[in-house]
């Protein structure tokens, strides 16, 4: 009776605590190189009025180099400011342990791309950017939950509030932006 209860606790606790397979859009090796790519996860949404935002995240291992892929969407049926990252664009993300990850822009400079959606009457922004991870300590990332990340345009700087469950009021999904690293990391080591 007592082995019986024993395997049942240990069979709950192997369930609850396994860890969720990784998701790769590209998972290549060939003479050149080798590249594998998370999905995309969705870590922001802002929708306020006519006016959305929305920003994705992946990680990337390009060649046992650890990057991190932004991608930035805005729409509107108002004019919209561009974004643009420059060489000296960064972001920080404050972890849970108070201590600052930084990662460092990839490309010398590089603006969103405008478009136009006419069915909709809608202005769209797409950013994507590469950014570099740069220390070889990993531990932190992969331990303690994100709080808030701060991007550093080539013009501004922004703070996001990362939620711990993100349910996405037009994409429908839900997301926690918070275990981002916690989650994937492991996925391009």
């Amino acid at each position: 009776m007592k082995v019986t209860v024993l395997l049942i606790i240990l069979f709950i606790q192997i369930t609850v605590l396994a860890q969720k397979p990784c998701e790769y859009v590209t998972n290549v090796t060939d003479s050149i190189g080798s590249l594998k790519e998370t999905k995309s996860f969705l870590i922001h949404e802002k929708v306020f009025g006519n006016s959305s935002q929305y920003i994705f995240m992946s990680l990337l291992l390009d060649n046992n180099s650890p990057i991190l892929n932004l991608q930035i969407i805005q729409k509107s049926s108002d004019f919209l400011m561009p974004k643009c990252l420059d060489k000296n664009s960064k972001i920080y993300f404050q972890l849970s342990n108070g201590k600052i990850y930084t990662v460092f822009s990839c490309s010398p400079s590089v603006c969103d791309t405008f478009l136009y959606n006419e069915s909709e009457k809608m202005n769209n922004r797409f950013l994507d950017a590469d950014f570099l991870f740069v220390k070889n300590d990993y531990e932190d990332i992969k331990k303690f939950p994100i709080v808030m990340m701060r991007i550093k345009y080539a013009t501004e700087t922004t703070d996001y509030i990362l939620a711990k469950e993100l349910k996405s009021e037009k994409l429908k999904e839900i997301s926690s932006p918070e275990n981002l690293f916690i989650d994937n990391f492991k996925c391009i080591e």
